[in-house]
């Protein structure tokens, strides 16, 4: 009878989420074996690919701890209770209600941590993902002067943001979406000043950024070299949306506001691309970003 009673408390709660859990998997996969999309092909990459499905798994991962979170203080009193009916010894029960009480409080503690963790992280990933869409929508306008745009090109254990394929030359662009103060002289606040070889922010230095374009724009014209068969260059550019940008000084890497984007084919080009040595680079990129596949695709 006392097991009876214990498993009645139980029970239910647990088989809830186990069933819900069910469920929603099994809905999933009687969707997609109903229906298909009816795109019959991989898609070319957005801006931002990438950091939409980090965002995307941390936001499921949320939801998760969120359930946790709910779920472990619940499931401690429905354990403490269901010891009361399976011992009915009041001296034993209560001398174990402080070992409920501590495992729950350190289960909520231990979520709590973790979301806030999570939730740190996410706000930098948007502030990311907001950088790498605005500059992406900026660099689709140079389509209309006769260039290619390709968004999150996979490379070797990273990503190239953005490559612009045009007769000046192919560039690889590299976002950064930094947050800027929301009190003070929001001009100051929003100035950051390339003097060719560091980035001076109002309230830092670093040079981690150029590097990182550098790195990149040569590892992209390596790629291209071999995957064409031609000696290809690749310009480093730098894209702080957002923020205004001083120049200094001029360095191997171009540093560009967001909205200066639309110069971009006006700076000073790398070497002059045929028609046919441009296809054969718009091939390997294509190929190399059409990997998303389509909603409901089996």
């Amino acid at each position: 009878m006392q097991i009876g009673i214990a498993l009645l408390v139980i029970g239910p709660m647990l088989a809830g989420v186990f069933i819900a859990g069910f469920l929603l998997r099994r809905r999933k996969a009687q969707v997609r074996a109903r229906r298909k999309s009816p795109i019959g092909f991989d898609l070319l990459r957005p801006p931002g690919h990438s950091l939409g499905e980090r965002i995307e798994l941390l936001r499921e991962d949320v939801s998760e701890k969120l359930i946790w979170l709910m779920l472990l203080p619940t499931t401690t009193i429905a354990l403490y209770f269901g010891q009361i009916a399976l011992l009915g010894d009041g001296m034993t029960t209560s001398r174990t209600a402080p070992i409920f009480g501590v495992a729950a409080a350190a289960g909520v503690a231990y979520c709590v941590r973790q979301l806030l963790r999570t939730a740190t992280e996410l706000d930098r990933l948007k502030a990311g993902y907001d950088a790498e869409l605005a500059v992406g929508q900026e660099l689709n306008q140079l389509m209309r002067q006769g260039a290619w745009v390709f968004h999150d090109l996979p490379g070797e254990q990273f990503n190239i943001d953005h490559v612009v394929v045009a007769s000046q030359g192919v560039f690889a662009v590299e976002t950064k979406g930094y947050t800027k103060k929301a009190e003070g002289d929001g001009k100051k606040n929003a100035t950051v000043v390339f003097d060719g070889s560091k980035l001076t922010f109002p309230t830092y230095s670093t040079t981690t950024p150029l590097d990182q374009a550098a790195r990149q724009a040569k590892w992209l014209a390596e790629w291209l070299s071999s995957a064409t068969g031609t000696r290809v260059g690749a310009i480093p550019v730098l894209a702080l949306p957002g923020w205004f940008v001083r120049p200094d000084g001029e360095g191997p890497v171009i540093v560009l506001s967001g909205r200066m984007l639309h110069l971009l084919l006006d700076r000073r080009p790398s070497q002059s691309l045929s028609e046919q040595t441009i296809q054969q680079i718009v091939h390997q990129l294509g190929q190399r970003c059409r990997d998303v596949k389509p909603h409901y695709s089996r």
